[in-house]
């Protein structure tokens, strides 16, 4: 347990139904709907209506959370001092400007290899044609055989897994991806698979991809 003056919140310890031990975990810091705890040596961020080992966060500001725990609300504040080893999480932001075809259209690593990407939300998985599989050292005749349906025909494909996928300096492992027989998709196709692991907004022109961890 670290020295009290270095502890932002006080500890909790919290009842749990009798079966179960008690839970203890620090509120290391609160800001607007959003709260850091730490658990042991484990450290969470949740936002309201988030959850983490029996624990929801209600509500949030800089001066106390709402807390539910085992059914019951809790109102906790905190101290002002700061945490001599808490650091806000680390977050990447990306912003695409709209070419004049309305694409967004960007340069990504695939496998460690740059490559253009276009982003599209509509797609459930990364999709590229055999080309750019085979110039991104893609084996996707190991993958899993398939067939999709494009604008014009129904094509032979294979579902394999990239080893990983980089957006300006946001890295995705284990991406699930579609690889189409032909010369479709121009330009490989950054779906789903990808931007589920970020968060998305898009205003006059610009998107804007985001991540924290």
């Amino acid at each position: 347990m670290k020295p009290r003056e270095l502890v932002l919140s006080l500890l909790l310890a919290l009842p749990l139904p009798s079966a179960l031990a008690a839970v203890e975990f620090e509120v290391v810091a609160l800001f607007t709907n959003t709260a850091v705890l730490r658990f042991g040596s484990e450290q969470k961020m949740l936002k309201a209506g988030q959850s983490f080992r029996g624990v929801t966060l209600i509500a949030a500001d800089a001066k106390q959370a709402t807390l539910e725990i085992d059914g019951q609300l809790q109102v906790v504040g905190v101290s002002r001092r700061v945490s001599a080893n808490y650091s806000e999480p680390e977050s990447r932001e990306i912003r695409l400007r709209r070419n004049a075809n309305l694409q967004y259209i960007t340069r990504a690593r695939v496998n460690g290899r740059s490559t253009d990407v276009l982003v599209d939300t509509g797609a459930n998985v990364m999709v590229l044609n055999t080309v750019q599989a085979q110039g991104l050292g893609v084996d996707y005749a190991n993958g899993r055989p398939s067939q999709v349906k494009t604008a014009s025909d129904m094509v032979p494909a294979w579902l394999v897994e990239l080893e990983s996928v980089e957006l300006g300096g946001i890295r995705i492992n284990a991406v699930e991806a579609a690889v189409l027989e032909g010369n479709f998709p121009e330009h490989i196709l950054l779906g789903m698979s990808f931007l589920k692991h970020v968060e998305i907004s898009e205003r006059d022109g610009t998107m804007t991809l985001s991540r924290e961890w």
